[in-house]
């Protein structure tokens, strides 16, 4: 009895490892990192979530959260000994169109209860495992008599699916009763800084019964700006077995006929939960629903697939699980997490910044550009779709708002667009633009895939959008770029004109876009108008060409020349190397101070006058020639003497966006001091390009070592402290997964 005994707790094991032994041995390397991210928690009825610590109480969510495929849903493991909540995944969470709330505490829990003894078997008392693996959550309870599985994975950018197995570890026969209920939250809290409370509203959210499940109505829930939801929004349970469902207002007890388990033999069952926007949505979703609950075996062998190609395509086949490793495959989960599918105004698949931020719920380019780079090494599709959303509002000849942007790429996009454009949103953004970095965005996605046709479909967009820089921000039309915003409503003082400038440079509130400058001979920050041929107004600059931003269109025009001698444009490419030479000597000649051995922006006058903003301290922008490889060598030799200088740029942390002798440097505020990790990967590339590999190795491995629980389970951050390493701001950021991602794979792997 004992041989048999241990024959079917093996058994169990093998099944509970992989689901099946070909699976299994599919599955090593994903078992290699097991909760390397923490998800777990308790969730509230928290629009914003609940603050972790003094820096996130503008609103991130203090739980990690596993989305997969693009779903606008998503899912926490439960904390240990938290009772209520075992059985089912936490949550989950929703986004409703463009802000999270959560649904439930845990929406879909089961009961088992052994039908002869009339008693339920009580998880709390059970041997207890929760686990993260890549693309799969899994908790298993241990009891005397059975063992309960659950597995969860996403297979449509819709629909989870979770797999219930149960063991029946005795000898006799097992005659069970298998429930699932959850309860609905009614209201919606968010927190108010002033008076130090959450603020709660009503919602009208009803459950419904659906064939085999429950379903959740969201109604008419268009309240506030904090929850957008249309009424044909809905959340849908279907269960793979034949259940009857009674509902008591906010709650729903769904009940199985009774089953019998054989002595030491497993059940299974399999439970889909979708939520969609659209009618026509839930019908195409119900459609597949059926063939998903037919044949769900494969779906799980499809899972295991795909995440094993995103590790190989990473870290390789070897297996060694070095220590470095996690953070690769935290940075894929993260941007996976973050991953949103066509929905509402969004037309191709994307990555938004953070799922776990209130306000990062949509499409930012430069972030888009960044995250399509590291993301393509993975995830060609993903990649290309994330470029492509961005284009798909690419300012036409033709607009009926601001025909005279044509070219442009705006700022952010959301799944609502703007009351300009016909909808309800308030984050869709069409005062700026970002950097140019889209063609070095198309250009390394190109790299990695090969795929000319992709090129051939961007190149003529990436050549109006690098045209429009050159329309609309060259106030004095001299070749050289500014940053400015657009002719739009907003846009209505300079102090709102400037504003935009600064969001249009990513760097919100940098000290070179502080309006009143530094020091008695700066004449700080003015806007500039810029007009057509006609006399009409096309958009703004402010009065400095920044080296940054005329950087990225040196190499811009370095990655246009690349890709029209692939497709045969070779007037094009002509023309693009000339006007690189001529900006790079501009760059070189004006922007570069001999005395900091550093680059800076460069102020101009209406007449004509320039000023270089040495005054206004070194930051990340005067390395960037170093990455555009614009500096010559011995500029270059300068600026790498105060990146590896530990009261400049080398700090505990390095690459802070203000140096530590700015002025003004401040290791906690934003873009005056802490470590933005796009701006460290600009730093690295610029030390390897001229050559300082060995010291682009070192200050990497201190972006590794000295990050906050980057090398444990805490998420990857927003940015970080330069004097610590301390974690700031949001959570599960895509950008700097994007860049440990790239660092990984190009320094230290």
């Amino acid at each position: 009895m004992k041989k048999t005994l241990l024959l079917g707790l093996i058994s169990f094991l093998v099944v509970a490892c992989s689901g099946n032994e070909i699976e299994y041995k599919k599955e090593i390397n994903r078992e290699n990192y097991i909760n390397i991210l923490n998800i777990q928690g308790e969730p509230k009825e928290f629009t914003y979530f609940e603050p972790r610590k003094e820096s996130d109480k503008l609103g991130t969510n203090y739980i990690n959260s596993f989305v997969d495929l693009g779903a606008w849903h998503g899912y926490y493991q439960p904390e240990y000994k938290k009772y209520n909540l075992y059985g089912g995944f936490a949550g989950p969470f929703y986004l409703a169109e463009e802000y999270a709330a959560n649904l439930s505490e845990s929406f879909n829990k089961i009961e088992i209860l052994n039908k002869e003894t009339n008693k339920k078997y009580n998880l709390s008392e059970a041997e207890v495992k929760f686990q993260y693996i890549p693309g799969k959550l899994i908790q298993t309870y241990i009891l005397d008599e059975i063992s309960l599985r659950l597995e969860l994975i996403f297979v449509t950018n819709r629909t989870a699916l979770i797999k219930t197995e149960i063991l029946n570890k005795t000898e006799n026969v097992l005659k069970l009763d298998l429930n699932w209920s959850g309860e609905l939250y009614d209201k919606l809290g968010k927190w108010n800084e002033k008076n130090k409370r959450y603020e709660y509203i009503s919602l009208k959210n009803k459950l419904k019964n659906s064939e085999n499940g429950v379903l959740v109505d969201f109604k008419k829930n268009r309240l506030v700006w904090d929850y957008l939801i249309g009424e044909e929004a809905e959340f849908k349970i279907k269960h793979s077995l034949p259940v009857e469902t009674k509902i008591y207002s906010k709650k729903y007890i769904s009940k199985a006929k009774s089953l019998e388990i054989l002595p030491k033999k497993e059940f299974v069952s399999y439970t889909t939960e979708s939520y969609t926007f659209t009618r026509d949505e839930s019908k195409k979703e119900n459609i597949l629903l059926e063939e998903i609950l037919k044949n769900p075996e494969k779906y799980y062998k499809e899972n295991a697939n795909r995440w094993q190609g995103y590790l190989e395509k990473t870290i390789g086949k070897s297996n060694k699980n070095q220590k470095y490793d996690i953070v690769a495959v935290k940075s894929i989960e993260t941007l996976i997490t973050n991953w949103r599918s066509p929905a509402g105004a969004i037309k191709h698949d994307g990555i938004t910044p953070s799922v776990s931020y209130k306000w990062f719920n949509g499409f930012w380019a430069w972030d888009s550009w960044k995250q399509a780079v590291a993301t393509a090494n993975f995830n060609e599709e993903l990649a290309k779709n994330n470029i492509r959303a961005l284009f798909d509002y690419q300012i036409k000849k033709d607009d009926k708002i601001r025909p005279q942007d044509s070219g442009a790429i705006i700022d952010a996009i959301f799944y609502n667009k703007d009351e300009e454009r016909g909808g309800d949103g308030g984050n869709w953004n069409e005062r700026n633009s970002k950097p140019a970095l889209a063609s070095w965005a198309v250009w390394e996605t190109y790299k990695v895939s090969k795929d000319t046709d992709f090129l051939k479909e961007m190149y003529p967009k990436l050549k109006e959008y690098h045209e429009w820089w050159y329309k609309n921000r060259d106030f004095n039309q001299n070749g050289v770029a500014e940053y400015g915003g657009m002719v739009h409503k907003f846009n209505n003082t300079s102090d709102e004109i400037i504003l935009a400038a600064a969001w249009e440079s990513g760097m919100d509130n940098a000290v070179r876009f502080d309006v009143d400058g530094v020091g008695s001979d700066d004449i700080g920050v003015k806007v500039l108008e810029n007009k057509n041929y006609e006399g009409e107004l096309v958009g703004y600059s402010i009065n400095q060409e920044s080296v940054d931003l005329n950087s990225f269109l040196y190499a811009e025009k370095i990655y246009l020349a690349e890709m029209s001698k692939i497709l045969g444009y070779s007037n094009d490419r002509k023309y693009y190397l000339e006007s690189a030479k001529s900006l790079k000597e501009y760059i070189n000649r004006n922007m570069f101070d001999e005395k900091t051995g550093y680059y800076y922006d460069l102020q101009i006058g209406e007449n004509g006058e320039k000023k270089l903003l040495v005054n206004r301290g070194k930051g990340t922008e005067g390395y960037i020639p170093l990455w555009a490889n614009v500096a010559t060598k011995k500029q270059a030799a300068k600026v790498v003497q105060n990146i590896l200088d530990e009261n400049v740029m080398n700090t505990y942390l390095p690459f802070p966006t203000s140096a530590k002798d700015n002025p003004k440097y401040n290791p906690k505020k934003y873009w005056r001091g802490p470590v933005w990790l796009d701006q460290a990967y600009f730093g690295i590339v610029a030390l390897d390009n001229y050559g300082y590999k060995n010291e682009a190795k070192e200050l990497t491995v201190k972006l590794f070592e000295n990050s906050e629980g980057l090398l444990g389970d805490a998420p990857i951050r927003e940015n970080y402290n330069p004097e610590n390493g301390e974690g700031l701001h949001c959570s599960n950021f895509s950008w700097s997964a994007s860049v440990y991602y790239l660092l990984y794979k190009n320094y230290l792997k």
